[in-house]
């Protein structure tokens, strides 16, 4: 059973907007990796933070997108992407790491509740996308990009379309999970990608 998120106890008198700010998104982030989305509420965040929740509310226009913002507050995981001038080594070391992430922390548990939510609220799915998926992509396809200039990958590859076959393939596995997200799973989705599987 999934503890209730401590109260973090911030004081209450006059403090710096940008202070304010930090701290909501410290409880934010708090609650949403203690209690899930469905036990996320504004009204929650205001009284961890010690913050109104009319000031909450115009910060961030849905609960969806304060969760989402605390998320990243919280577990502040980089988007460095690896260059160690292998493409192979690359991939594999961030399909690894992301597989990771997805299946054995908190965070990663989270991700499906937010991806869920996201559905029905426009302000998470667009926080969503500028803060988490574009950025990421923006980066896998800068590798890839490397790459074809290194030789490593055919001009003609639609770089856009690898990430999706990388990571779409973790997501599907993570959301409908017929199968496990392993290590192996990782490193044979790159292998497969880079060497093809049909018959020479």
């Amino acid at each position: 059973m999934t503890q209730s998120a401590e109260p973090v106890r911030r004081g209450r008198g006059r403090r710096p907007t940008d202070q304010v700010r930090r701290e909501v998104l410290q409880a934010a982030g708090e609650l949403l990796l203690a209690e899930g989305m469905g036990g996320f509420t504004i009204e929650k965040v205001a009284a961890l933070a010690g913050a109104s929740r009319v000031t909450l509310h115009k910060w961030w226009p849905s609960k969806g997108a304060l969760a989402l913002a605390g998320y990243f507050s919280v577990v502040g995981h980089t988007l460095a992407f690896p260059d160690t001038g292998d493409i192979a080594t690359d991939l594999t070391a961030q399909i690894r790491a992301f597989v990771h992430l997805m299946r054995d922390t908190r965070a990663g548990h989270v991700i499906p509740e937010l991806i869920g939510q996201a559905q029905t609220d426009a302000e998470l799915s667009a926080a969503y996308r500028e803060r988490y998926s574009a950025p990421r992509r923006a980066l896998a396809v800068e590798a890839l990009e490397r790459a074809k200039q290194r030789g490593q990958v055919r001009a003609d590859v639609d770089s856009e379309v690898v990430v999706d076959q990388l990571w779409g393939a973790c997501y599907h596995r993570l959301l409908i999970p017929d199968l496990p997200l392993t290590d192996e799973f990782a490193e044979a989705l790159v292998a497969n990608l880079l060497t093809g599987i049909g018959r020479p």
